[in-house]
């Protein structure tokens, strides 16, 4: 890279269009470009037109649903790029005007002065295990909408599976000794069958490829770690750490509850002080996965068969913190429960204390000093 040379540039990034503006140096005028197509060619055009001599500039849009291929080009042409966090970018309470113009000026003029707080841009295959985790998810989510219309489609019939599980060999084997009066019903209940099997596939097919995919992955020693911790299986983990990437750039374990949107919300004013539910902010898909893991902890400490076999696979270390984790979870699931506190809130309240007990872990994996912070 060239010397940086002090331009900084705003870019209010759509599907199709990129508008564009410019500050040259600390308080100065910005100045709108206009505005370019977004493609690889008419990218590297700007660059080579605002910099003409290969220096580096700075440039800067909004995280959304263009993800991060503009930042990928920007770096490979050898240019700085952040992506920035929407909800934390300062706005006038005042202003009723938005167009494309004004806020590729207002990202210009606020990263210049350095008002912007920048989000963390996975690598490449970082964002492949990403994507095959998110998938399988949704295919999760798809699944559970064709066995609740199936169900649902059942129950308007009278057809009540009396088995102690659904959606075992057994309750399969039922659906298929059902009858209908009509062809017509029993053609609809052949297709919620089929539907629900093929999204069951889908899901199946979609967990072997996020194993096959962990093996030789650069984090898959902290994805087994993880996988000592109760509540904690393969996927979990997986997801957690291609939501996330590196824990261990989170000083604190409250830093990364904080980002998780797992800490209370707090309005306070004058002598008042006033905290409300979590702020739910930063990422939705590990703070549900977490919650659900915290479910768990609602039985006693106990090292069952498969999370004595998981944790074999670890080290002394990250079995004891594991254990530790366990013990101390179980403990403060019971004693919110019998405060009588909300079965809800108080698997949210474990949920965040079991995040400091993987960030513990993720440090312990790295060789981090600070892993012992995780239970302060």
């Amino acid at each position: 890279m060239e010397k940086f040379n002090g331009i900084y540039v705003g870019l209010d990034v759509h599907k199709a269009t990129i508008a564009v503006a410019l500050v040259r140096g600390l308080r100065s005028q910005v100045q709108y470009f206009g505005e370019i197509a977004n493609t690889p060619a008419e990218i590297k055009k700007l660059v080579k037109r605002l910099s003409p001599q290969g220096e580096v500039m700075n440039f800067c849009y909004e995280a959304g649903g263009c993800g991060y291929e503009v930042y990928y080009q920007l770096k490979k042409l050898g240019q700085a790029c952040e992506v920035v966090a929407p909800s934390l970018i300062p706005r006038k309470a005042g202003t009723r005007i938005k167009t494309d113009r004004r806020d590729a000026m207002m990202l210009a003029k606020l990263h210049s002065s350095g008002d912007l707080t920048a989000v963390w841009v996975p690598d490449k295959e970082q964002e492949a295990m990403r994507d095959l985790s998110r998938a399988r998810e949704d295919m999760m989510q798809m699944q559970t909408k064709a066995r609740q219309r199936l169900g649902a489609f059942l129950l308007r019939h009278g057809k009540v599976y009396e088995g102690k599980s659904r959606w075992t060999q057994a309750h399969w084997r039922w659906m298929e000794t059902i009858t209908f009066e009509t062809a017509m019903q029993q053609i609809v209940l052949q297709e919620y069958i089929e539907a629900a099997k093929d999204l069951e596939r889908r899901v199946l097919g979609l967990e072997g490829q996020i194993r096959l995919a962990m093996a030789g992955w650069n984090l898959e020693p902290v994805v087994k770690a993880l996988m000592a911790l109760r509540g904690v299986s393969m996927i979990t983990a997986v997801a957690t750490i291609a939501e996330l990437g590196d824990l261990t750039r989170f000083d604190t374990p409250k830093e990364l509850m904080a980002y998780l949107g797992l800490v209370p919300s707090e309005h306070s004013s004058g002598g008042s002080k006033r905290q409300g539910g979590i702020t739910k902010t930063g990422n939705g898909h590990v703070r549900r996965m977490l919650v659900e893991s915290a479910w768990n902890y609602r039985f006693a400490p106990r090292k069952t068969r498969d999370i004595q076999k998981r944790a074999e696979q670890t080290s002394e270390q990250v079995q004891a913190i594991a254990w530790e984790g366990q013990k101390r979870l179980c403990a403060r699931y019971q004693k919110l429960i019998n405060a009588g506190k909300i079965k809800q809130q108080v698997t949210t309240a474990v949920a965040r204390e079991l995040t400091g007990f993987i960030w513990a872990i993720a440090c312990e994996v790295s060789g981090k000093a600070h892993a012992s912070k995780a239970t302060q």
